[in-house]
């Protein structure tokens, strides 16, 4: 369903969440193409339609971002039991709103949380790789704090299982795993990890998260980093001045992270059949996407050679290809074979070696490529059928294609603007 918004329209959609619950979402779009896409995280018990969520996504809209916010499983007009979830599944249902963004618009650039919701999108942030930046607003710095919200009755839920808690005038069932749960998360060492532009906006009065959380998210960070007050605004940012204020310079702040204007435009380019595309992020020195039109993947060097290190390197690409093909390969012979193969795992490792310490290399000068390949399978077979799968292994294509001379033809072709 659509229906129409000062800044364009807002799509109603559903997708699985992480407990296979259908979960309610809002994509609020700009006029026109969108500039990037943004995923939103409400608060604790909330939901999509909260004040915050609602006046953020919608200024963000205003400002040319595409922005799905969505009902945690349980909450809202979400499926599901909210006894059953917690923080880990919170995070897990982040992932899933990212995979459908990826699945039929773009992967999101930008993540936002409010109160939990944003220790969730600092959680979520590492297996969501297209994330450019992340934002903040008044987030606790440990999901744990969250518990001072029933306080009173944490101790009935240790010792019951589980209680029925009154927060925000509302009854919610919370249990031993929940506590459990947040107690185990070391969101400080996600956040030292997070490799992505981050900002944190906080009100010094929040009386619901201390302003001390910001701090500890900001000082766990790593630049580049950004912290805003938010004055004093209330917690849930109840008044339309404050959230407008945080839209407006969330989406100034971000713009300086997210894919230039012209590398966005190459996106739109569609592969031939059989054909794979490579082409600039714009959103770092080497960044690029490579695009088969059927997956988005992302290439990348490590931060110690210039790169950002959203994805793996060519060589590390080049390593899955053998690995991936070894796996297939090695599978289909064991399953033709009736034998009892549970699981296989290749490791491959890449490195450059001189080629006087190679016994079986026709090149006896310089450095040459070497790949080191591990397979490790699961399994009741004997000796025999392991030597077999030895041999099984050098008979990939990939491994072939690699030990045999190859023709690479190249030719450039000059696009004009």
């Amino acid at each position: 369903m659509t229906s129409t918004t000062g800044a364009g329209r807002t799509e109603r959609i559903e997708f699985e969440g992480s407990q296979n619950a259908r979960l309610a979402a809002r994509l609020d779009l700009p006029e026109g193409e969108p500039r990037a896409h943004a995923l939103f995280a409400h608060c604790f018990t909330c939901s999509k339609d909260i004040f915050a969520a609602a006046r953020i996504s919608a200024g963000l809209a205003e400002r040319g971002f595409a922005a799905l916010r969505f009902d945690f499983t349980g909450l809202g007009a979400s499926g599901g039991d909210f006894a059953n979830t917690n923080f880990s599944s919170n995070v897990e249902d982040l992932v899933r709103a990212a995979d459908w963004l990826r699945a039929n618009r773009r992967a999101p650039d930008l993540l936002v949380g409010h109160s939990l919701g944003g220790a969730a999108v600092l959680a979520a942030a590492a297996d969501i790789p297209e994330a450019r930046a992340v934002a903040t607003v008044g987030a606790p710095a440990d999901p744990a704090h969250v518990a001072h919200n029933f306080r009173a009755d944490i101790e009935r839920i240790v010792a019951e299982g589980e209680a029925e808690v009154r927060l925000a005038g509302r009854s919610f069932t919370i249990r031993r795993q929940f506590l459990e749960d947040i107690a185990g998360q070391r969101l400080a060492e996600r956040i030292a990890a997070l490799k992505k532009a981050l900002i944190v906006f906080h009100a010094p009065l929040d009386a619901t998260v201390g302003i001390d959380n910001a701090g500890a998210i900001f000082q766990a960070a790593k630049h580049p980093k950004s912290f805003v007050s938010l004055d004093d605004a209330d917690h849930l940012l109840t008044r339309r001045a404050d959230a407008a204020y945080v839209a407006d310079v969330l989406a100034s702040w971000a713009a300086r992270y997210l894919p230039k204007p012209e590398a966005a435009e190459h996106r739109r380019l569609q592969p031939e059949p059989g054909e794979l595309i490579v082409y600039e992020a714009g959103t770092g020195k080497f960044a690029q996407v490579v695009d088969d039109g059927e997956h988005r993947l992302l290439a990348d060097e490590p931060e110690s050679f210039g790169g950002t290190d959203t994805g793996p390197t060519p060589y590390g690409y080049l390593a899955a290809a053998l690995g991936a093909c070894t796996t297939m390969t090695l599978r289909m012979y064991a399953d033709r074979k009736g034998w009892p193969v549970e699981w296989i795992a290749t490791r491959v490792r890449h490195e450059k070696v001189h080629a006087r310490d190679c016994a079986d290399c026709e090149a006896k000068a310089g450095k040459i490529d070497r790949l080191g390949r591990s397979i490790e399978v699961w399994g009741d077979i004997d000796e025999e059928q392991r030597a077999r799968l030895r041999e099984i292994a050098d008979k990939c294509p990939v491994h072939q294609t690699l030990e045999r001379r190859n023709l690479i033809e190249t030719e450039i072709r000059q696009v004009a603007e």
